[in-house]
């Protein structure tokens, strides 16, 4: 089954689209299989990819550690999701206590994506100082526009987990395999970046998670394929997401966005040919996971298609749902 789903990132890595990719696949009942081909590194100089090797999940990593997060908060009486996110953060807009909208967003809006907020700013343009730049995002008028996928909800998110723990992000076990940097292990190359000069190897991709220390709500964490399906298979089976988490993040709250996740729609990532009941999350290095409930089945995709550079066609959206229909397709003829 494996070699059938792996077909298209093989291809791809053949092709030279990509340097390296790792398709992991995990059943309710624990049975796992896992492939990979091609490298992890291509400069300054080539190495093999292996199952050992840690990934830059990005943006996976707002759902595998902050959603999570916020979720067990509100499963522990810590927080409520439909209260606004001053409860926990009360100096946000501190300086406009009458009329900043930000001071009326709650918790749910953030994790679903149903802000006035911009999808990305250059935050690490204004400097390196964490403290200082959490300070500027809690204090800054955002220009407002429709609501966007965005990585300041996430950002967000991120500073309320510290304020109502007393703890950084990489505070939390989230289980084997997944890791707030620098990983424990041998990783994966992402991007030459303009901005450090240097190839980054065990270092977070994303520049403002970086110039915010490297923990942030929408960047950050590292894993493994046997991690990430680690936590795959805790959502499969309920043991890492009480009944409470599970509805949050299969419930539509905004479109086709739960808390946290994407479900199906024309079009995602995640293919076709998975049920309905199909959840998933992309991460911009090329990472991705999805979780098919109705199959009890789960698959995560590990690329680094950012590899040497970001500037460069991979075919990674149209990589995505090819490989989530041959892992389908795959599936279906086995069980």
């Amino acid at each position: 089954m494996i070699d059938v789903a792996f077909a298209p990132a093989a291809a791809a890595v053949a092709d030279h689209r990509i340097p390296g990719a790792a398709l992991g696949i995990v059943a309710a009942d624990g049975r796992r299989w896992v492939r990979h081909a091609g490298n992890a590194a291509l400069v300054p100089e080539p190495e093999d990819l292996t199952e050992e090797h840690w990934f830059d999940l990005a943006s996976v990593s707002k759902v595998i550690a902050t959603t999570t997060m916020i979720l067990r908060l509100a499963d522990w009486g810590k927080l409520d999701l439909d209260a606004p996110l001053t409860t926990a953060i009360p100096d946000l807009r501190q300086y406009d206590l009458a009329n900043a909208a930000e001071r009326k967003l709650t918790f749910r809006d953030c994790l679903a994506h149903r802000t006035f907020l911009p999808a990305v700013e250059p935050i690490y343009t204004y400097g390196d100082d964490p403290a200082r730049l959490r300070a500027f995002i809690l204090q800054r008028e955002w220009r407002h526009g429709p609501p966007v996928y965005s990585d300041i909800n996430f950002i967000l998110l991120g500073i309320a987990i510290e304020r109502v723990t007393g703890q950084p992000l990489g505070a939390w076990d989230l289980g084997e395999g997944l890791s707030f940097g620098p990983p424990p292990g041998p990783a994966v190359a992402t991007e030459c970046c303009n901005w450090r000069g240097r190839v980054l190897k065990g270092e977070v991709h994303d520049e403002n998670c970086a110039a915010m220390g490297g923990q942030t709500g929408h960047a950050g964490l590292f894993g493994t394929v046997a991690g990430v399906l680690g936590f795959a298979q805790g959502l499969l089976d309920g043991s890492c997401a009480s009944p409470a988490i599970l509805e949050a993040i299969r419930t539509p709250q905004f479109e086709h966005r739960t808390c946290g996740w994407e479900r199906k729609f024309a079009g995602w990532s995640g293919g076709q040919a998975c049920s309905n009941e199909t959840i998933g999350h992309t991460g911009f290095t090329g990472t991705g996971l999805w979780v098919d409930f109705d199959r009890g089945l789960a698959w995560t995709l590990l690329t680094n298609r950012v590899h040497p550079t970001r500037h460069r066609d991979s075919g990674i959206f149209q990589l995505r749902p090819e490989t989530g229909d041959a892992v389908i397709a795959a599936w279906d003829r086995v069980s």
